[in-house]
């Protein structure tokens, strides 16, 4: 059995998935101070929709949920099925504490009692 779809029918379909991916995206990039939802994240890269992302080169951040996860250096890879993806050059972590300019002893107290 054959199932056709009508050329309207499956563009349809087809921003209807778009549409689903974007809404429960849970990362996000910023660039140029506007956040882009990610439709897919992988250890090298991230795709972003085609219509939606600019054409982006250089630092991005990337957030999860509020959450500032790392500072991308990214180049645009390729495009198809209407998303583009965009590759890692470097990824940096972020972090919520202050880099020390001084190394730690191992027999520091943790806390001082009285």
């Amino acid at each position: 059995m054959t199932t056709f779809l009508s050329k309207e029918v499956q563009q349809g379909l087809n921003e209807a998935r778009a549409q689903h991916k974007r809404k429960k995206a849970r990362h996000r990039v910023r660039f140029d101070g506007t956040m882009y939802p990610v439709l897919k994240l992988w250890d090298t890269g991230f795709s972003l929709q085609a219509g939606a992302a600019p054409n982006m080169r250089g630092l991005v951040d990337l957030f999860e949920g509020a959450n500032h996860v790392s500072r991308c250096l990214i180049i645009a890879s390729d495009g198809q099925d209407g998303e583009v993806k965009f590759e890692f050059k470097r990824s940096t972590p972020t972090s919520d504490k202050a880099a020390l300019d001084f190394a730690l002893r191992p027999d520091t107290p943790i806390a001082l009692l009285n």
